[in-house]
């Protein structure tokens, strides 16, 4: 097998597809795992420093409003203080009187000179102001100065601090590089061991192929048994009865055959057995001679009769598309079907009825329809009584959808072991009765085929030596 065809045969396997899974189901929940502890961490961590500013910004300011601080008096203790809150988060602190003049920063950049943003303005009007800027990596706060003792709460000045979170983004790096060797062993290790079990999950699959394989070759069992699966069990189950149903089917085919070659060799045989007598018996008076061609000509009359059967039976196994669908009245096609079956009703003595509910009109293939229903009262007539007592009963009727026969006749009946043979190939009641009157055992395989091909059902019901009854449903309508 070529490479490339391999490839695409495994890229559309359910191995791979189960590989995928595994592997999309390492990756995606690590990334978000790990987007999502950064993203939580570098919050937490800038609000922690934030309070942390805000904590010591307040002490701060309380003490510079206290004291002169602001109206230029130096106190060493403040700026030692501010020096240290600028040392321990590596930051800038700026005091703004409310005049807007600087009176202190801590880069000694700025003294004196007049700062209008819209943070101080704000913070002069009692506002406390923060900004995080997480491209450039600092944190900016404005806080107002007021007195606490003064009930007023007057504003004296503005404390500006700008703080840097270069260590904080630099943990973030630190994890952000943890998590990523963590997520690549994690996702290499479940994704290992997501082919390892997707292996092992398809490996009753496999067995399946195999076993299936086995079968085909002749070399193993004549079932399937995969139990590994609910899945896998369940299509063993549909499996063997596949092949029950081909058994079956292969086991009708070779009974069909047997019984067509041996319904066709008896009538030779039969005609032989005469033929070779005749020339064995030169002087034989013509009496002789006139009866042996009558048997002759009864065996050779049997042969054909069996011939058209089977050749209406392979019409019927045909699909559907062979059918000549055309609106038919089945009113006048049923009083046809008697007015023809009528002699042979005579001469059983058997009385013949029909009973039409209302007038009914189908799409029917009207030959095959006429061979089914004329089948079904034949047998009615011909396996009825002979004691003059004798009688059939059709009945027609009809729904929205649907038309319904019913054959009900007072004849011998059928055997409730025999019922669900009636309708296969060859199958007799009774044998030496049916050679009798002619039968071939094809009449109701052929009845049966033409009305299933016509989408339509047939039930039998019968009690022995009281008669049986054919119901028919077809639909009005024909659907392909």
């Amino acid at each position: 097998m070529p490479k490339s065809k391999r490839f695409i045969e495994f890229i559309k396997s359910f191995k791979c597809r189960l590989m995928i899974i595994f592997i999309i189901m390492a990756i995606v929940p690590g990334i978000i795992l790990r987007v999502g502890i950064l993203k939580s961490y570098e919050s937490r961590a800038v609000s922690i420093r934030e309070s942390e500013i805000l904590s010591q910004a307040k002490i701060l300011t309380n003490q510079i409003a206290t004291s002169d601080y602001i109206d230029g008096d130096e106190s060493d203790i403040i700026h030692a203080q501010i020096e240290m809150l600028t040392t321990i988060y590596d930051g800038r602190v700026i005091i703004v009187n409310d005049a807007f003049r600087i009176i202190h920063d801590t880069y000694n950049l700025d003294d004196g000179k007049t700062i209008i943003s819209e943070e101080v303005i704000k913070s002069l009007n009692g506002q406390e102001i923060t900004n995080v800027d997480s491209e450039n990596h600092y944190i900016e706060m404005a806080i107002p100065i007021t007195d606490p003792n003064d009930k007023k709460n007057t504003i004296l000045g503005v404390m500006v601090i700008s703080v840097s979170t270069d260590n904080i983004e630099l943990n973030l790096e630190y994890l952000r590089v943890i998590a990523l060797i963590i997520e690549v062993v994690l996702g290499v290790a479940i994704a290992f061991f997501g082919i390892l079990i997707s292996l092992r999950l398809v490996k009753p699959f496999h067995k399946l192929s195999d076993s299936i394989e086995s079968i085909q070759t002749g070399y193993g069992d004549d079932s399937l048994q995969v139990n590994d699966y609910t899945e896998t069990i369940q299509i063993c189950e549909k499996f063997n009865a596949m092949l029950g149903r081909m058994k079956v089917m292969d086991d009708s085919r070779q009974e069909f055959v047997s019984n067509v070659s041996h319904e066709l060799k008896t009538p030779m045989t039969s005609i032989k057995v005469l033929a070779d007598s005749l020339n064995s018996m030169p002087d034989a008076p013509v009496e002789l001679y006139q009866e042996f061609m009558e048997d002759i000509t009864n065996e050779i009359e049997r042969e054909t009769k069996i011939i058209n059967d089977l050749l209406s039976l392979v019409k019927m196994d045909k699909s559907a598309a062979d059918l000549n669908i055309t609106t038919v009245n089945i009113n006048e096609l049923l009083e046809q079907i008697l007015k023809r079956l009528q002699p042979i009703a005579d001469k059983q003595k058997v009385e013949l009825v029909l009973e039409s509910f209302r007038p009914v009109s189908a799409e029917v293939d009207e030959v095959k329809i006429t061979l089914a229903f004329t089948n079904l009262i034949e047998n009615a007539i011909k396996y009825n009584k002979n004691d003059g007592e004798g009688w059939v009963h059709v009945s027609l009727n009809a729904d929205h959808q649907y038309f319904y026969l019913k054959v009900e006749d007072s004849g011998i009946g059928i055997p409730e072991e025999s019922l669900e043979h009636i309708y296969e190939r060859f199958y007799r009641v009774d044998k030496s009765h049916s050679r009798e009157i002619g039968g071939t055992g094809l009449g109701l395989a052929i009845t049966r085929n033409s009305i299933l091909m016509h989408r339509g059902a047939i039930k039998v019901y019968s009690v022995l030596n009281e008669g049986t009854t054919f119901d028919v449903r077809i639909p009005l309508n024909y659907i392909a």
